[in-house]
């Protein structure tokens, strides 16, 4: 999908509805599940992004840290997300630049076998790549989610979904919802949660 909507509300979900159909579901499903072997392999998952996707970061780490609390008694999912420390943040886009924001990072915690988990829209922005680039020599897994015709970020990652749309908000609403069906699926695989925990919520 490559139209843009002109402002019109029905036309804009149209669009939405379309591109949605498109999404590549095996693929997304595939996400999910290599996920959850990190997390049955204790290993922590990394995710970043810049504007609406670095919110998305956030948003999922939480997904995946808080809503998967009570589910396997007390085992919990390792995720961090590395758009939340502003101090951090700005330090390195100080004293280095801009593009090593994630990289830096990483650099303190990444190990081998561990997901570093890119969310772009355009699947070029520098810091993301330069990330991956750094989590892939680390013997990491790299897993992205993106627009447009992928970008660079495809071919650094051993997983990308790719939301078939050149329109920047579209992506981004699927994004968020491709997350929510990945959180879904996660937790749903999970061992039930314990009646002591249950009973606690």
């Amino acid at each position: 999908m490559s139209n843009r909507v002109d402002g019109d509300a029905s036309r804009y979900f149209e669009e939405l509805r379309q591109v949605a159909a498109a999404l590549p579901y095996d693929l997304i499903n595939r996400i999910a599940d290599a996920l959850l072997n990190g997390y049955e392999s204790s290993r922590t998952v990394y995710l970043f992004g810049n504007g609406g996707s670095a919110s998305l970061a956030s948003h999922f780490a939480c997904d995946l840290g808080k809503g998967t609390a009570h589910c396997n008694g007390s085992k919990r999912f390792r995720v961090l997300a590395l758009t939340d420390n502003i101090p951090t943040i700005t330090a390195w886009a100080n004293d280095s630049s801009y593009e090593d924001i994630f990289a830096e990072q990483l650099k303190n915690f990444i190990q081998p076998h561990d997901i570093a988990f890119a969310i772009s829209g355009s699947g070029n922005s520098k810091n993301v790549l330069n990330a991956l680039g750094l989590s892939r020599k680390a013997g990491a897994v790299n897993i992205g989610i993106t627009g447009f015709d992928g970008g660079e970020l495809k071919f650094l990652c051993d997983l990308c979904a790719i939301v078939p749309s050149h329109n920047m908000q579209i992506i981004e609403d699927l994004h968020l919802s491709m997350a929510h069906s990945i959180f879904q699926r996660v937790s749903s695989r999970m061992k039930p949660r314990t009646m002591a925990a249950a009973s606690k919520v």
